[in-house]
């Protein structure tokens, strides 16, 4: 076997079992872990983390940019990344037009654009901040899942774009606009749909399109004003002692499900509402983010049953320096986080105590992603922040681009996917 061969193949097995978790539970066909693979919204782990990668630390318009692609429209979806494909959803300013976009990780060109929903009305009062296309598609070996929210669902062939099944039929009304990002679990596509009008989670058969089970929400959201109502994360699976649990925060509380049945398992409540950033853990402990007015972080042991609200199940909160909208990391046990007005936090896991801050400035809607060594935090401006991982982080890097960012990047191939407000690039060292 030609040597150069061989090499690739020990170190895509290394990267594989880096990347495995032992606390997240994959779907039983999701895509295999390789070093090309971002194939959901946070990654493989849907952490954010990428083990064993080493993208640039510097970047600017004549630096480390191996390609760059404008996209069309207008649209938050992050990319997602499988094999030799990236795949992102964009829209028209106006929502009237809705379309799924692949793009070649080799040469950044473009190879599918494809109008996907048309829409004669759009919903009122979608906020300025969000776009018609902000939740991330995901990826599986044969198919893409595209969603936008109530406009529409799709399965799409991802060799020919080939439409496989849609859905136009799951109303609620996202008042500021769909955020909510789908994942898949055996043979299930499941998302979120909360609403000013309608709350609930949703399992489609990933080959059909048919329902396979639906919950509504059972929260007390002390208000009859709908913009309470609203929620924008995206769920996470997880295993506790051989026991699946869906993870699914949504206004007000987090509500922990059986993701074969959507039966509720546990419950934990709190005061914030439109939660957006994605739950996070660790093997025993879920660390929650609660949303606005004023996010809090919540640690809560997962094993429990019922609402563990007022138990000691729910370790700490900690409120100081934790953002609304950009998910946290966890990375080495340490907790990271960026607030929307750009303090950069590293928190103790086992305590909640903000140990080291930093004030970077601007505004930040886009998830920390983090590798062994670096953490990257890119703002609206079009700055792009590179720490280390350390007890007491060192800046690495302050670097440029014209467009800022709203959708989070993805690490493969030693590279950054990085969709700014008009352009997709993928930054890496010169071959």
């Amino acid at each position: 076997m030609n040597s150069r061969i061989l090499i690739s193949l020990v170190l895509g097995l290394f990267t594989t079992q880096l990347l495995a978790p032992h606390s997240v539970a994959e779907s039983t066909s999701s895509p295999s872990s390789n070093s090309a693979n971002w194939f959901q919204f946070r990654g493989p782990r849907g952490d954010g983390t990428a083990p064993g990668q080493h993208p640039p630390t510097s970047w600017s318009e004549t630096e480390n940019v191996l390609w760059k692609t404008p996209i069309h429209g207008r649209g938050w979806s992050s990319p997602v990344v499988l094999g030799d494909e990236i795949w992102l959803t964009t829209a028209t300013e106006d929502g009237k037009k809705m379309y799924a976009v692949c793009v070649d990780l080799e040469s950044g060109k473009i190879k599918h654009d494809k109008l996907l929903f048309e829409n004669a009305e759009v919903q009122k009062d979608h906020h300025v901040t969000n776009t018609y296309a902000s939740p991330t598609p995901i990826l599986d070996d044969e198919f893409v899942f595209i969603h936008f929210g109530s406009y529409g669902t799709a399965c799409l062939r991802r060799d020919n774009c080939d439409i496989v099944w849609q859905r136009r039929d799951l109303p609620c009304n996202h008042f500021r606009g769909p955020g909510s990002s789908p994942i898949l679990y055996k043979n299930l596509l499941i998302f979120h749909q909360d609403g000013f009008d309608l709350q609930y989670v949703i399992a489609l058969d990933r080959k059909t399109g048919e329902t396979v089970w639906k919950t509504d929400r059972d929260v007390a959201y002390g208000t009859d004003n709908g913009d309470v109502f609203k929620a924008f994360c995206t769920p996470l699976v997880i295993d506790v002692a051989g026991q699946k649990q869906l993870v699914s925060p949504t206004s007000k509380a987090c509500l922990v499900l059986d993701p074969d049945t959507g039966k509720e398992i546990w419950r934990v409540r709190f005061e914030e509402f439109s939660a957006t950033a994605r739950p996070l853990f660790d093997g025993k402990r879920l660390y929650i983010n609660t949303g606005f007015g004023k996010a809090q972080l919540y640690c809560v042991e997962a094993d429990g049953k019922g609402d563990v609200t007022d138990t000691p199940k729910v370790v700490w909160t900690q409120r100081k320096n934790i953002g609304s909208k950009p998910s946290q990391l966890l990375v080495g046990g340490r907790i990271f986080s960026i607030t929307d007005d750009g303090i950069l936090a590293r928190i103790s896991s086992e305590t909640g105590e903000v140990v080291w801050q930093e004030r970077l400035g601007g505004k930040f809607s886009s998830s920390l992603v983090a590798t062994d060594e670096h953490l990257f935090a890119l703002d609206h401006d079009g700055k792009g922040y590179v720490f280390t991982l350390a007890d007491e982080p060192q800046k690495v890097s302050e670097n440029k681009l014209p467009d800022g960012c709203n959708a989070s990047p993805a690490i493969v191939n030693d590279s950054l996917i990085v969709r700014t407000t008009t352009q997709l690039y993928r930054i890496a060292k010169p071959r």
